[in-house]
């Protein structure tokens, strides 16, 4: 059996909670192997040639989460929540992003991986959720609770790429983030909102598979629901293979 070849991003060294994304990035590679694909870790500091030589290889990526993109990328300034800002990261991951939607290869998302995907669309963001007049709490990380702690509802958009993966219209998700998408960039469309209106969700249309969301499904490995989702995602990575 051929297994797709799916490109994961990674952290740099120096993060701020390494610990805690090594947790994350840990859970993301088990899953997507679990559904059937072979992850490849994407080094950062690799130069432009090199990185699109890797990434012509791949059938799939998979942008992770982790720290806070830089936000003069969105036309603002540092905030004082900001934290794990990385410019190679960013450029790394910026350049996959245009990549992978202009080639139609297939694309998962995970928290800082819908946030990069809207940004290099020319979206922009909440530095931090504080700034949405009637946001409620989005930030449940470690060590006052745990990454599979689900608080918040999202509602999911009928007739989308995410309805069609968890066939429910309303699911229950954790939620480690403290940045959200505010503007969304042309030719994405939002499919899941939290009930203070806060994007869960973001998909390319028209695109074979090109979809991110906002909480972890990694850390959620025995709900069906996010096993699906890389399930999906490996399953389009093979056709695209």
């Amino acid at each position: 059996m051929s297994y797709p070849l799916i490109g994961i991003t990674v952290h740099p060294k120096t993060a701020p909670d390494r610990a805690d994304l090594d947790i994350l990035l840990e859970g993301i590679i088990h899953g997507v192997e679990r559904a059937g694909g072979s992850p490849l870790l994407v080094p950062l500091g690799l130069g432009e040639g090199t990185l699109r030589n890797l990434y012509t290889r791949l059938d799939g990526l998979l942008l992770s989460g982790g720290g806070d993109i830089d936000p003069s990328r969105y036309g603002a300034q540092m905030h004082e929540s900001m934290d794990g800002v990385d410019v190679d990261r960013d450029r790394i991951e910026f350049a996959l992003a245009r990549w992978v939607t202009e080639d139609n290869k297939p694309f998962f998302g995970i928290c800082r991986g819908l946030q990069v995907l809207n940004v290099a669309r020319s979206g922009a963001l909440y530095r931090d959720i504080s700034e949405h007049p009637s946001a409620i709490r989005h930030t449940y990380s470690s060590p006052d609770y745990p990454n599979d702690f689900r608080p918040h509802e999202v509602k999911i958009e009928e007739d989308s790429t995410l309805a069609r993966i968890i066939g429910q219209p309303i699911i229950t998700v954790n939620s480690l983030h403290h940045q959200a998408c505010k503007e969304i960039a042309p030719g994405l469309r939002a499919t899941a909102l939290a009930p203070d209106g806060i994007v869960e969700a973001v998909e390319v249309p028209h695109h074979p598979f090109a979809l991110a969301v906002q909480w972890h499904p990694e850390c959620l490995p025995d709900a069906p629901e996010m096993s699906a989702l890389f399930e999906a995602f490996v399953e389009a990575a093979k056709a695209f293979k």
